[in-house]
């Protein structure tokens, strides 16, 4: 038994790779599907109940995967035991390619061989029932993907206007707090607004103010005359040159 198939997924191909690799997402496609857990990185064990014409069983078995490409594909080796209903194994190549940035195109070819009573029911029963359990399985799938990647990126545009808002208007903010704090409310601002420029002219104010108060002092010998006073209006310029860096 061959079957091919190939599906049109409105994902990157990244988050499709990702999802053909989430045990939870694949449980929930598969039809019938009761239990899939990944024992390792490449293997997996389900549960999966299936009905082939009148013959209804449970097939329990193991999934291996092969010839690994993230994130353009795989191949999956299993084989799943259903008691006296017989069994099936095969395996099937899966194949990712972008179509566009926002799109992949899923390929796969598969083949399996059954035994047991499932192969007394007729090769046209079983043909038909496999190709609609994997056109259930990938609409599926293709389904859930699309709905994922639209939920996501639809969050991340809803969020994105409202992060550069908030971001402008803290940055405003910060300046404006920047300018009350620093920079004297009655001085004259010239050339690029901001705190640095208000520190820049608190210094030249204080120094100016040092050497009138350093001119005066000179003239009445005060405190040791203008050496001692030079070096306090030094200290100052040096404290507000600290202060700015």
């Amino acid at each position: 038994m061959e079957m091919t198939g190939e599906y049109r997924i409105a994902a990157p191909r990244e988050r499709v790779w990702a999802a053909l690799n989430d045990p939870e997402v694949l449980k929930a496609c598969i039809p019938g599907c009761e239990s899939l857990e990944k024992t390792s990185d490449n293997e997996m064990t389900a549960a999966v109940t299936a009905k082939v014409g009148p013959v209804k069983a449970k097939f329990t078995g193991a999934v291996t995967l092969l010839n690994i490409r993230p994130p353009e594909g795989y191949t999956i080796s299993g084989e799943g035991k259903g008691g006296v209903a017989g069994f099936a194994k095969g395996g099937a190549d899966v194949a990712l390619t972008e179509d566009g940035p926002d799109a992949t195109i899923l390929k796969y070819a598969a083949k399996a061989q059954v035994g047991g009573k499932l192969a007394q029911l007729g090769a046209r029963l079983i043909d038909s029932t496999a190709k609609k359990m994997a056109d259930d399985f990938f609409g599926a799938f293709a389904a859930k993907v699309a709905a994922s990647s639209a939920a996501t990126d639809g969050m991340a545009d809803a969020t994105a206007p409202a992060s550069a808002a908030l971001s402008e208007e803290d940055a405003e903010m910060i300046t404006a707090e920047s300018r009350s704090s620093i920079a004297p409310t009655d001085a004259p601002i010239i050339g690029a607004p901001g705190a640095a420029h208000g520190v820049i002219l608190e210094a030249e104010h204080a120094v100016e103010d040092a050497e009138q108060k350093m001119e005066v002092a000179a003239g009445k010998g005060v405190l040791g005359g203008p050496v001692v006073w030079g070096l306090i209006a030094l200290a100052v310029v040096i404290a507000l040159l600290w202060a700015f860096n």
